[in-house]
């Protein structure tokens, strides 16, 4: 093949494969049609659903969350929305920052309406001065106007809070084991733990190994606390093996043997 035919075939058009089939343009302009025809019928399908919001409905066992401020939430969220458009994440999310409210879900009510469900917190204990706590150890109100004098109190540092929580939970079950009841855990500022129990007894656990510690009151300790707690007005754990008891009206002894002389940490 000389080199003119060579560049001949080359500048000639390419032919589309046989098996590639052929539209027609009209049958092109028929698939656009409908296209078309189906974008319209589904804008209009969005606008015949998309109704004003002219209802909402209110479930839960609500104690401290006001229905009224709820309704303000979803009201001032709608922006004009109608069923469709109304963007359900966003007023979960502002509902959710209420006060007292835990979890929030809102769905559609057809044809022209809201459901909104609200779980409330479940205080567990006090924090500090006028804090609580839920049972995940999260401070959900800091500055309550009333605190349930029955709940436990929860003293730390900011931002201890799921720390201490956790670990009064866990105290807490394996003192009701014994016939004890933990009232107050605080965790001060040098990181020492100390417990008070419903009759009196406060357990001095310190800042060094306080759940090994712990584990040594409940084997040691705490059957005894139990037996005679009018007598006792503190308990020690603070030595090596060993803890001290605080009889009311008089000076502490070592009640253990083995503990070191004083205690540490």
């Amino acid at each position: 093949m000389s080199a003119r035919q060579r560049n001949a075939r080359r500048s000639a058009p390419r032919r589309a494969p046989a098996w590639l089939p052929r539209l027609h343009w009209r049958a092109v302009l028929a698939i656009a049609g409908a296209l078309a025809l189906a974008a319209v019928a589904v804008t209009g399908l969005v606008g015949l659903l998309d109704q004003p919001i002219e209802r909402v409905t209110l479930t839960g066992r609500l104690q401290r969350v006001s229905p009224l401020a709820v309704e303000r939430v979803v009201r001032a969220d709608l922006h004009g929305a109608g069923l469709v458009r109304v963007d359900l994440d966003r007023i979960v999310h502002d509902l959710e920052i209420l006060p007292w409210v835990d979890r929030a879900a809102v769905q559609r009510s057809w044809p022209r309406g809201l459901a909104v469900e609200i779980t409330e917190q479940v205080a567990v204990a006090r924090w500090n001065d006028a804090g609580l706590l839920n049972a995940r150890g999260e401070l959900f109100v800091s500055d309550a106007r009333f605190v349930p004098p029955e709940l436990p109190q929860l003293l730390g540092p900011a931002g201890s809070e799921h720390e201490v929580a956790a670990r009064y939970l866990t105290m807490q079950g394996r003192l009701t084991e014994q016939g004890l009841r933990l009232v107050s855990l605080s965790l001060d500022a040098r990181g020492a733990w100390h417990l008070a129990l419903d009759d009196g007894v406060s357990v001095r656990l310190g800042r060094l190994q306080p759940d090994e510690r712990f584990e040594r009151f409940m084997l040691a300790a705490a059957k005894l606390v139990h037996a005679r707690a009018g007598d006792i007005a503190y308990v020690d754990m603070r030595y090596g093996n060993g803890f001290a008891v605080g009889w009311k009206g008089a000076p502490p002894k070592p009640a253990a043997a083995g503990g070191n002389a004083h205690p540490n940490g």
